[in-house]
């Protein structure tokens, strides 16, 4: 028999852009600045949580395991097991699923699961041959062998590689993110200006919803250790418009290609927590859900169209269930590219696609706009890798609780060739 599992609660950080330097947090930091107010509202003691999981993807030297390190950090006894999980963009969903799934099966009554990332820290890495020249000198002997080692110097060994390019390079295929998000926008015929506004309507959804207060059960304040206060999402223009959006160049693919940095997700520091509860301990302790986790469903594609990643993840899980796209009432599709998510859109409303590739006999079904991202994504707030499925499933959460929606659906493309999705249900 399995367990009924409960999003009981969570929060996150805001999400703060990165600009050419290391941001104020590192990936621990993040999580400890969300996780103490989180854990101070809740009406049980922090000693009942049984197992803390953190999605990580770009760990700093200092923080290895920052699961462990983070539970140590929130004061959650030394008793408490830690452990951190990496699938690149659904990290932060991995938590989530791997908590559902210790608590299903009755070996757990409440985890702390969250997702942390600070991209502004990803390493300098120097250039292979610039690690080969000092290797040389270091097992250099004598005063002559050393000498003509320090012969072989070029000054361009100093010049080190960033290494957040690389981590965004699929190495099967070497094309980088961007570039899969071009293969779908000309497969699925999306043009700039559609891309464009698209990522207007992020930014516009996201002002609204900051404004309109919406986001403070859910955003932290933070505070770094000189005393400046980051009370929200920075990455957001309010001001944006068509024209502004028009300017910027094609990124991966000039002159002629679709994604730029002003349809495309931000390079984002933050992270976001949620607490995991069974049946039992949401009525041993008066909690109350903000959604019931149904089902969860990860799947794995081409890396070269990894984009594509929501359909399909999301498809075999909604006919596991016996439900279609129109019982899904609210949905979160990580924005990693505006072309991205309106390809996913396409695809499913495709004949063709939804019958060779998906095995459906008609097409999946059209997702309206009101129902997508309704308070914008990662192109206005930003996409801290190991973070975003943590805050997408939160987010659900909380605006189903909010539009008094029944059924919704949170899932993510993965680098790498994957995809992620949750289904939550209102309690």
């Amino acid at each position: 028999m399995t367990r009924a599992v409960y999003l009981v609660d969570g929060a996150r950080t805001p999400f703060l852009k990165a600009r050419g330097k290391p941001g104020p947090f590192t990936p621990v930091d993040l999580a400890v600045q969300c996780g103490r107010p989180l854990l101070a509202r809740q009406p049980f003691g922090a000693d009942l949580i049984e197992l803390v999981i953190l999605g990580c993807v770009n760990v700093i030297a200092d923080e290895m395991n920052p699961a462990r390190v983070a539970a140590l950090r929130l004061g959650l006894p030394d008793s408490t097991v830690a452990f951190s999980v990496q699938i690149n963009c659904g990290s932060g969903m991995q938590s989530i699923d791997t908590a559902l799934r210790y608590i299903r099966e009755g070996s757990h009554d409440i985890i702390l699961a969250g997702g942390t990332e600070a991209l502004s820290h990803a390493p300098l890495v120097l250039r292979r041959e610039a690690v080969e020249w000092l290797g040389s000198l270091n097992n250099a002997r004598d005063v002559v062998t050393r000498a003509k080692a320090m012969a072989g110097f070029r000054p361009q060994f100093l010049k080190p590689v960033i290494g957040l390019e690389r981590g965004l390079t699929d190495p099967v295929t070497a094309l980088n993110m961007g570039q899969t998000a071009e293969i779908l926008a000309h497969r699925f015929g999306i043009d700039r200006a559609t891309a464009d506004a698209y990522a207007l309507d992020s930014h516009q959804r996201l002002t609204q919803a900051q404004e309109q207060g919406w986001l403070e059960d859910e955003v932290m304040p933070a505070f770094d250790r000189d005393g400046n206060a980051y009370p929200q999402d920075d990455g957001v223009r309010p001001d944006s418009d068509m024209q502004g959006l028009a300017k910027p160049k094609p990124a991966f693919e000039p002159p002629y290609g679709k994604v730029t940095a002003g349809n495309a997700s931000q390079i984002t520091d933050g992270a976001s927590w949620t607490i995991l509860a069974s049946e039992q301990a949401v009525e041993r302790h008066g909690l109350s859900p903000l959604a019931r986790i149904v089902d969860s469903e990860w799947a794995a594609l081409d890396p070269s169209v990894m984009g594509l990643g929501p359909v399909f993840s999301t498809t075999p899980l909604l006919r596991r269930q016996g439900l279609s796209c129109g019982d899904i009432d609210l949905w979160e599709i990580n924005e990693a590219f505006a072309a991205q998510v309106l390809a996913c859109l396409a695809a499913w409303q495709d004949a063709d696609f939804c019958h060779e590739v998906l095995g459906l006999e008609q097409p999946f079904g059209r997702i309206d706009r009101d129902r997508l991202n309704v308070d914008g994504g990662a192109i206005s707030l930003g996409h801290p890798v190991g973070t975003s499925g943590n805050r997408i499933v939160l987010h659900l959460a909380n605006a189903m609780r909010r539009l008094g929606h029944r059924r919704g659906i949170a899932t993510e493309c993965i680098g790498g060739g994957q995809g992620g999705a949750m289904l939550l249900e209102a309690v």
